[in-house]
């Protein structure tokens, strides 16, 4: 019996995923999940490693060897990407490791746990060289998972959401109940189980100097309200929700105190020297006395820090500006994703033109920088609300705007309507990354999904190479950061269908 219990790896192709951005453009995320599940299974007593094959940037064979040596009870594939939306992308680097770990070693119990394995369970497990596959958030399975693997059983069927064979049987047990107390029971991320000096933040969250490193992203809450269409965020906790009573329609919203927050980030500051931090929160802005609990404790201890996180146009509320920006939230990212007002309300984002630029303001009157997030070919776009959404992005110019095409998440309602519909798909789970080669957006009620990537990545380099666009940048940043974006918009990314 091996000594070790437990080996997440975080699997990574940085090239693959992103081509050219990856080297030197791209975040290198610390993998949060990896890292709450370590401390998870850490508390109830197993021995735990995580290899960060994205952050070392290892190939397949480095990866597996690495396995191989530590040769532990478990190997747990961590199928998360950088926000909760990308994790079918990573599955092809997973799949591979674990494709090359059976075939070096063939006794190694492999189990995906993740937002994609979440969805599609019984598919991964057909599809890929694993032994179990994790149908919720996979704490329980992991755990129940080590406990019988080494007692010797050969039975599975009282470990918690875990799917697998019994012979040529296909089983799906259960899922547990979600976890409900986080601060006992999952009380942070296992920094020091991660290669902490290789991560770095988005390019723009660091526009003030470009000083990327030291970097860190953590959670607050867990779970989303809200039913956007075209987000899978809910995957992996629908199982656990269902094992609560929730109501289908009922979406999990969990937090971690405020004061587990600060000790996170007390940590991350005194022992780490993190300065530049991700709220990775689908939707930190929302509950006005979790925000400001945070805010005002981080206040409190004078820390200088960077940080940004996710909002909704409908979640700013009077007086929460001025506190966010003096805890040292300097950018807040908003999904505006549409200018057409139908196509927003098609996907269930019901926020008004004019209330879009009013917040906007506000966040930017505060001293808040602005990352609009845009998304190109939602079902009811056609070249014209796609001209719609570059205007209003153009006109409300901010510091940053990523620019999405649609694509059909596996536990997405899209994903769902996609099938249903017969609308083409990536055929390979690298096509669902934003910037491969072989990207597939969905097709939307008029055009296919070439058109919308052909808009969309002329809209990239329309955006950033705009003067009034270039001109705001000098302003507040800097000639420098005008160079570093010039660069940034230079690299062109190879399509396959465009």
């Amino acid at each position: 019996m091996s000594d070790l219990d437990l080996v997440l790896v975080n699997p990574g192709n940085r090239t693959q995923i992103y081509q050219s951005l990856g080297s030197k453009l791209s975040a290198i995320e610390p993998p949060v999940w990896a890292g709450l599940i370590a401390t998870f299974v850490r508390r109830k007593g197993f021995s735990v490693k995580i290899l960060d094959a994205n952050a070392e940037d290892l190939s397949i064979a480095e990866t597996v060897s690495r396995i191989r040596d530590m040769n532990p009870t478990l190997v747990a594939l961590v199928v998360y990407g950088h926000n909760p939306s990308a994790s079918t992308q990573v599955m092809p680097s997973a799949g591979a490791i674990s494709t090359g770990l059976k075939q070096e070693c063939p006794e190694q119990r492999i189990v995906f746990v993740g937002g994609h394995a979440a969805a599609l369970p019984e598919r991964t497990l057909l599809e890929e060289d694993t032994d179990f596959v994790a149908a919720d958030e996979g704490l329980q399975a992991i755990c129940g998972l080590l406990n019988a693997l080494k007692s010797g059983r050969e039975r599975f069927d009282d470990v918690p959401g875990l799917c697998y064979l019994q012979g040529s049987e296909l089983r799906k047990n259960p899922p547990s109940p979600l976890v409900r107390d986080l601060d006992t029971e999952m009380p942070g991320i296992a920094w020091d189980l991660l290669p902490m000096h290789l991560y770095r933040a988005h390019n723009w969250h660091c526009f003030d100097g470009l000083q990327r490193q030291p970097y860190a992203a953590i959670y607050t809450t867990l779970g989303c309200p809200y039913h956007c269409s075209f987000c899978c965020i809910q995957a992996p906790f629908k199982g656990g929700e269902k094992a609560l009573g929730y109501k289908e329609s009922t979406n999990s919203y969990r937090f971690w105190s405020p004061e587990a927050v600060l000790r996170e980030i007390d940590l991350l500051v005194n022992q780490y020297g993190v300065r530049n931090i991700k709220f990775a929160d689908e939707m930190f802005v929302l509950n006005r006395r979790h925000v400001t609990a945070i805010c005002e404790m981080i206040i409190e201890r004078g820390y200088d820090l960077n940080i940004w996180a996710y909002s909704r146009i409908d979640t700013i509320k009077d007086g929460m500006l001025p506190l966010l920006k003096q805890a040292g939230v300097n950018w807040l990212a908003f999904g505006i994703e549409a200018g057409s007002d139908r196509v927003r309300d098609e996907v269930q984002k019901g926020v008004g033109h004019d209330e879009i630029f009013e917040v906007i303001a506000q966040v930017r009157a505060a001293g808040i920088n602005v990352i609009g997030n845009y998304i190109f070919g939602l079902p009811e776009d056609d070249h014209e609300t796609m001209q719609e959404t570059l205007d209003m992005a153009i006109d409300l110019n901010c510091e940053f705007a990523n620019f999405y095409s649609t694509m059909a998440y596996p536990g997405s309602q899209l994903y769902e309507r996609a099938q249903k519909e017969g609308w083409p798909l990536p055929a390979q789970w690298s096509g669902y990354s934003q910037h491969a080669v072989d990207t597939l957006p969905l097709r939307t009620n008029y055009l296919d999904g070439a058109e919308v990537l052909r808009f969309r990545d002329d809209a990239f380099h329309k955006y950033h190479a705009n003067p009034g666009y270039l001109q705001m940048i000098e302003q507040k940043f800097g000639p420098e950061t005008v160079e570093h974006i010039r660069v940034m918009a230079g690299h062109k990314l190879i399509r396959e269908r465009t």
